[in-house]
């Protein structure tokens, strides 16, 4: 008699540990499971729920300047420190663990205007505007000695920014000129000019590190090569760029803060029309930087609120702002990816989580693998009519409401009217040009 025997094999269903799940057998038969995409639709709509349920962004604020902060400076190697500078001169160093200042001193008469890290974090180098640039030590002084700078270096022309290089000891300024230092010499490298009253901003590409750029007072962006005696580029806008900010992933796409409420991205190989224009400010953008990942960013305005946008979306996907918070000057995102710093003219350094429904602290396995799948079911179904009016739902203040629909109601009526004009003239005498064409002026080389 033959007696036939079930086997199967213990890896697969028994568990490794006590606090793995258990193994369960299941088949995908999509026949077996008629109800699957109703359960899905139903387990995304309520995880798009208790997103905005949970969607409170507010960490903390940093309180201690004696007038608004002007700027910020991330330290390259540490998380826990960001150093901010004030309206009056003052230079304060953040522990971000304790929420607490660990350092300030008065470093220059009037504003700072940049503050930024060397390479290895040990050295600080701010400007301000009396037209020095002054080299600090990283660490604190010893018990007795007072806060002395290791370097001052007296420039000709007035200051308006610093970037450091990512990988070489050289440091750039701009003011009346775009020069070049060697951390080791008081006396620049190089001098490159174009015809410029005044230059305002400057960054360094971090991936291609020989890249610069400046935003110029006569609306325009300049692109620069250290390695090269003249600068590469000239692109002009309608109106003037507030700050620059590099993609960190992206060697050849930059971002700019524009007075006309709105932020363009570029590809430096094709500057005549902007890769993305972002909407949704209602008033001057102040200062953007750049996620770590290089997937999102941040932006500051004076409509008193911070949005962070999406590099391939025209719209914010989220807006930060409070009662009590006035125009927002600077603003920097965590090199973790996890917090955004914001400053502003009440004197206040806030930090906000960049999700803002994002669990703090410690994280189960289980809570993990729950949040994973809630965001495939969210990221699956997002274009679902009521789970995409839920997630894309925010209030704002009233100021910010009317101005947008003031906004609205003005770009409409200017569609309206260039339409009716090609409507009642000859065929193709009225070309129609796109939004992002009429941004752009002309290009320079």
């Amino acid at each position: 008699m033959k007696v036939q025997m079930i086997s199967r094999n213990p890896d697969d269903y028994v568990r490794e540990t006590n606090k793995e799940h258990h193994r369960m057998p299941r088949n995908y038969d999509p026949a077996l499971h008629p109800m699957e995409a109703a359960r899905e639709y139903v387990r995304a709509l309520n995880a798009t729920k208790l997103e905005r349920v949970f969607a409170k962004p507010f960490v903390s604020n940093l309180s201690g300047h004696r007038d608004g902060v002007s700027c910020f400076g991330k330290h390259p190697k540490r998380l826990s420190t960001l150093t901010s500078g004030s309206y009056d001169g003052e230079i304060r160093i953040w522990d971000l663990a304790n929420r607490e200042s660990s350092r300030s001193f008065l470093a220059h008469e009037g504003f700072i205007r940049g503050i930024c890290y060397s390479t290895n974090g040990e050295r600080l180098f701010t400007v301000g505007d009396d037209k020095q640039i002054k080299v600090w030590s990283s660490n604190a002084p010893d018990i007795n000695e007072d806060e002395q700078p290791i370097n001052t270096i007296l420039s000709r022309t007035i200051i308006t920014s610093i970037s450091h290089n990512r990988k070489q000891a050289v440091f750039a300024t701009c003011g009346e000129v775009c020069s070049i230092w060697d951390e080791n010499r008081n006396d620049p490298v190089k001098v490159l000019k174009w015809g410029v009253d005044t230059l305002h901003a400057v960054a360094f590409n971090p991936v291609e590190t020989s890249v610069l750029s400046c935003c110029a007072s006569d609306r325009s962006i300049i692109l620069y090569d250290q390695r090269e005696s003249v600068p590469l580029r000239k692109i002009v806008l309608s109106m003037k760029s507030n700050k620059l900010c590099w993609n960190p992933m992206e060697a050849f796409n930059f971002t700019v803060a524009n007075e006309d409420c709105n932020l363009y991205t570029f590809d430096t190989r094709r500057l005549r029309n902007p890769l993305k224009i972002h909407f949704d400010h209602v008033a001057a953008v102040t200062d953007i930087d750049y996620s770590p990942t290089g997937k999102e960013f941040v932006s500051a305005s004076y409509d008193k609120t911070i949005r962070i946008y999406n590099t391939h979306y025209s719209h914010s996907r989220d807006v930060y702002h409070t009662k009590r918070m006035q125009h927002v000057v600077c603003v920097a995102w965590s090199q973790d990816n996890r917090y955004i710093y914001s400053g502003s003219d009440e004197m206040n350094i806030r930090i906000w989580k960049a999700k803002a429904s994002e669990k703090l602290g410690v994280t189960q396995p289980r809570e993990r693998m729950n949040f994973n799948y809630q965001e495939a079911l969210k990221e699956k179904y997002a274009a679902h009519p009521q789970i995409k009016r839920i997630a894309r739902h925010r209030q704002v203040p009233r100021h910010v409401l009317n101005s947008q629909k003031k906004m609205r109601t003005t770009k409409d009526k200017e569609l309206r009217k260039e339409a009716n004009v090609r409507k009642h003239s000859k065929p193709n005498s009225v070309p129609f040009v796109s939004e992002k064409r009429k941004t752009i002026i002309k290009e320079e080389i």
